[in-house]
């Protein structure tokens, strides 16, 4: 036989595309169109309904960039459609390949109930079945029109403040039209049978027997009467759609699913838009497929459904309760992992499981991050202590450098915890449920042998639209189909269990998982970095003293409702594209004005709180919210500070060389003319921090423009070229007054300059640094490099209750790929017996390497990631003044720099008050390495407090919990306040302490009975 393989495939791509698709929607009847521009931001729905509408037709220009547009459109349906089925086809001018990318709209009904969305793949609305012909035609649809922005170039169109007023889009058609049911099931057939072909081997029989019946197929087909020969066209195809699958084939569980971006390409509040037409979408679609089953992560998107669309969400909740829409993920969004801080990432899963528990009484097991730049190696402990058991991610599969070795495996956090994991092979959370994908998923599946099951989330997703009926179509013919996986519509939980018994001796990943991608995400975007950290720290503070206040001040209330407020919307811009700086220049604008009134409302809580608990007087009180004590000030509580001095007075000397000598006893600078600190020397230990011949506190500039994703990616090549900011403008000792020292230097350099303070304090064994950078430059990467002589072949990097150790060598490829890395408030390197840290007030991105000197010696360099100016898709990042403060620390152990990052995080505070009643800690802890993280009253209101801590060193660790209130029980609970069941006794003595034993980076949530 002759090989007519590719004209058969031919002719099926030209037929289908040309003759059969344009047939499912026949006989067009033109729609009436009126138009109304709804002014600014979009309006409330009963305000769009009551509009005055103007004409419009098919082919005219609409929308502005992040313009509303509303349609009316109305028309008759025919009498001669009598028992047809018919649909409305609204093409607001969509691109096919960019769905989720532009232009969207929602449908209503004149009494304003969402019917469904309008999307580039999805464009009809039914009208009815079967008609009964005559019925009037009344629909409104609010349109977005969204400017498109996924095309990397810089663009000022990512903010309403700087985009333009022309039109965008153009009406294609508005359309009422018979639905050719067995067209459109022919198209299904012929594509699912198309697409699994190419995927089967030349010489696999069973791809030629699927030729010969596509090319009978289109035999049987009248190009010019397609309707009415669909059916004998289907009847040749049924023979090879009937074929069972293989009995080893590979699994496929299809979880119907829609990923969107709580902001990315698009402001919040657009985002707020897409879930109420994605949810319309899917509520719509089960209505007609009850085997249909959808996947929602992310509480705040349900939240938002219920609070600016009710009717849908009365809609989505009886889904819920039916079982075809099914929460998912446990978190308040689908955060970053690499720098949201530990009690967040508590109170992502305290604040998203309460949500689904509250509102539909179902228990999240299932921690749904598929699209999150890298994944803290703390996540598994949290998974567990959130009450779920299983995780989920696809985005370690973009990793550039090393394939993931495993598909299906217990993941390992750093305190041992493990949590059931599974990365779905197909590649992709956005799946058609198309052939090409499903062989793919069969392939690449590494589990081979030992499983053979995975997941596949189908659905338009980034920004949203959701599954399609073309895709439960293409499910149903996959589900026991030759050649092709098995694919069958179920919940993620049934895949899980299924999964889990099938492999229960699935292999082990110990530590982070590292995406060797986007590393520039931990720096892109300073002032959302800093306003997510200084958030953190300031929630800490308000909760502590507010607690404090409740137990101990007669009357004062504690302030629930503002903290979860205010707590939500920090998690809100913990979302994945928010906080790693990779959003347009609108969300990041609104980022920084929200952070600048969280700010201002948690300062006012905090000054209330302690306000109440200084009482009358006219002492200075140093309230210090830190978890170490500060002199003669305890951790958590506050007092008159002892002015005695606890070092010697802080000596200041010029250099004949023009720099200066700084001594405190325990630490001797010296900075030369550059202002460059070359040397640091430990006075106890008797022991030099710089490296001989090099100069920390070096500010170097990198040339920054990677080969794609501006702002999410760092390519290794940028240190290919560097620039030592050693020029200086001004050098001066600005302060010397015995309790500190400060010298001020100035540089300038491009089209920016940057002022440093430099501070050296009595009784301190760090040296701060404070750095203002008013920052004009493009497509450069700043950092901050401190050459410490040191031999170590390992980093040590904070993260979430706890830190991680990552190597300084290259050895491997695994390592190499690590040359960017996030670390929280401080980074520690160190050889036995002496070592140095870094600390930080905002910072994540960092880098370590390592050389060896001539003398033998080894240079161990730790840099910090301080700026970037990327120009897609924030054309302006960064751009503009900083303030940030980090600070050298020789001879630091891990537990010091533990001690004094959570200093520079938790600056004291002085209140006037009565300095005869010091104000004790309401909870303590006596051993420095068991760090208390959070302070709080109990969510259920009850009054009872709530403590978190955890052991901070890696080594298993004893301390006595002391509480500054009479105790009447203590209970182990999760990070959701519920006892645990497996959890030890703990009883307080008759002294009020409890006795403590963690084993490494155990995190504790202890609940304290006050009896109230």
């Amino acid at each position: 036989m002759h090989d007519d393989r590719s004209i058969v495939e031919h002719r099926l791509r030209r037929v289908l595309k040309d003759r059969i698709q344009p047939a499912v929607h026949s006989t067009p009847v033109p729609l009436t169109i009126e138009r109304w521009e709804a002014p600014g931001e979009p309006v409330p729905v009963a305000e769009g309904l009551a509009a005055t509408y103007g004409p419009a037709a098919a082919g005219d220009l609409w929308g502005p960039a992040w313009g509303t547009t509303w349609f009316k459109v109305t028309g008759q349906v025919p009498a001669e459609w009598r028992g047809r089925t018919v649909e409305a086809v609204i093409d607001l001018g969509f691109d096919r390949q960019m769905p989720g990318f532009q232009c969207e709209g929602l449908i209503y009904r004149q009494d304003g109930e969402a019917v469904k969305a309008l999307n580039p793949r999805n464009d009809w609305v039914r009208i009815g079945e079967p008609a009964v012909g005559g019925e009037e035609v009344l629909l409104y649809v609010e349109a977005s029109s969204n400017p498109v922005l996924v095309d990397h170039a810089p663009t000022y169109e990512g903010d309403r403040l700087t985009s333009g007023d022309k039109p965008l889009y153009r009406v294609e058609r508005m359309d009422l039209t018979v639905f050719e049911t067995e067209v459109w099931e022919l198209v299904q057939d012929l594509e699912v049978l198309g697409s699994l072909m190419t995927e089967l081997s030349q010489g696999d029989a069973r791809r030629w027997e699927i030729l010969r019946a596509i090319e009978r197929c289109l035999d049987a087909v009248d190009l010019t009467d397609v309707p009415g020969t669909a059916a004998a066209a289907r009847a040749e195809l049924a023979g090879v759609l009937a074929a069972p699958a293989n009995a080893s084939a590979h699994r496929i569980s299809a979880i119907g699913h829609a990923h969107i971006d709580s902001a990315w390409l698009w402001p919040l509040r657009e985002t707020v838009r897409k879930v109420a037409r994605t949810s319309s979408n899917v509520v719509n679609l089960m209505d007609d497929h009850p085997e249909f089953v959808f996947a929602m992560s992310q509480a705040q998107q349900l939240a938002w459904i219920k609070e600016h669309r009710p009717e849908v969400f009365a809609k989505v909740k009886k889904k819920i309760a039916d079982g075809q829409f099914v929460p998912v993920g446990g978190m308040w969004v689908e955060s970053d992992t690499n720098m949201v801080g530990g009690e967040a990432m508590a109170r992502q899963f305290l604040y998203g499981k309460k949500f689904f528990m509250d509102e539909f009484g179902i228990e999240t097991n299932e921690v749904w991050l598929p699209d999150s730049f890298g994944y803290t190696a703390a996540m598994p402990q949290l998974v567990r202590l959130s009450g779920s058991k299983w995780f989920l991610t696809q985005k370690i599969s973009w990793s550039q450098v090393n394939k993931f070795p495993h598909h299906t495996f217990w993941w390992e956090g750093i305190d041992g915890t493990r949590v059931f994991t599974h990365f779905p092979p197909v590649d992709t959370y956005n799946s058609d449920l198309g052939g090409e994908q499903m062989a793919h998923a069969a392939r690449n599946y590494q589990e081979k042998g030992r499983g053979s099951r995975s997941m596949a989330p189908f659905g338009w997703g980034d920004g949203g639209g959701g599954p399609t009926r073309e895709m439960l179509a293409r499910a149903e013919r996959l589900r026991d189909l030759e050649g092709s996986p098995k694919v069958t519509v179920e919940k993620p939980s049934a895949f899980f269990s299924k999964a889990e018994a099938e492999y229960p001796d699935a292999p082990v990943w110990a530590g982070e998982l590292y995406l060797e991608l986007h590393r520039g995400t931990y720096t892109s975007q300073a002032r959302t970095k800093q306003g997510n950290r200084h958030s953190e720290s300031l929630l800490r503070e308000a909760e502590l003293w507010s607690a404090t206040a409740a137990v101990r001040v007669a009357g004062f209330v504690y302030p629930y409702e503002d903290l979860e407020r205010i707590w939500k919307t920090v998690l809100l811009h913990q979302f994945h594209d928010i906080l790693p700086g990779s959003s347009i220049a609108w969300v990041h604008r609104e980022a920084r004005e929200t952070y600048a009134r969280v700010r201002t409302e948690l300062e006012a809580i905090t000054a209330a709180a302690q306000t109440a608990l200084a009482g009358e007087g006219s002492d200075n009180l140093t309230f210090n919210a830190a978890p170490h004590s500060r002199g003669s000030v305890p951790a958590g509580g506050a007092s008159v500070a002892d002015p005695s001095p606890t070092a010697d007075t802080v000596t200041a000397s010029s250099r004949p060389d023009g720099g200066f000598d700084l001594d405190n006893g325990l630490l001797r600078i010296t900075v030369d003319a550059r202002g460059l600190v070359v040397s640091a020397y430990d006075v106890a230990a008797r022991r030099e921090a710089v490296a001989p011949g090099l100069a920390a506190n070096l500010l170097q500039i990198h040339p920054d423009f990677p080969n794609m994703w501006d702002a999410w990616d760092i390519d290794e090549f940028y240190r290919h070229k560097v620039t030592d900011l050693v020029g200086v403008d001004t050098l001066a000792l600005t302060e010397s007054t015995g309790d500190r020292a400060v010298l001020t230097v100035a540089r300038s350099f491009g089209e920016s300059t940057v002022v440093q303070r430099l501070t050296l304090r009595s009784g301190a064994k760090v040296l701060d640094i404070e750095t203002d950078v008013d920052w004009h430059e493009t497509e450069k990467f700043l950092k901050a490099a401190f050459p410490l002589d040191v031999k170590a072949d390992r980093s040590a990097a904070e993260t979430q209750f706890g830190h991680v150790f990552r190597a300084t060598h290259t050895n491997t490829s695994w390592e190499a790929a690590k040359f960017e890395i996030c670390a929280h408030r401080w980074i520690q390197v160190e050889e036995p017996g002496w070592g140095a840290a870094v600390v930080n007030d905002s910072t994540y991105g960092h880098d370590v390497t390592r050389d060896m000197r001539e003398d033998g010696g080894q240079t161990t360099t730790v840099r910090l990631s301080l700026l970037r100016a990327p120009r897609y898709p924030d054309p302006e990042t960064d751009q503009g003044s900083h303030r940030l403060r980090f600070a050298l620390a020789p001879g630091a152990t891990v537990t010091d720099a533990v001690r004094e990052s959570h200093w520079i995080n938790l600056p004291e505070r002085t209140r006037t008050g009565d300095g005869s009643s010091p104000v004790a800690p309401l909870v303590s802890v006596d051993n420095d390495r068991i760090v208390v993280e959070a302070v709080k009253l109990a969510e259920d209101r009850g009054g009872d407090v709530v403590v978190r801590i955890y052991e901070s060193g890696g080594g298993r660790g004893t301390a006595t919990l002391g509480a500054g209130f009479p105790i009447t029980s203590v209970v182990e609970t999760d990070l959701l306040e519920r006892p645990l069941a497996d959890a030890a006794a703990y009883a307080p003595t008759a002294d009020g302490t409890v006795e403590l034993s963690l084993r490494p980076f155990q995190i504790l949530t202890l609940r304290l009975g006050t009896g109230a």
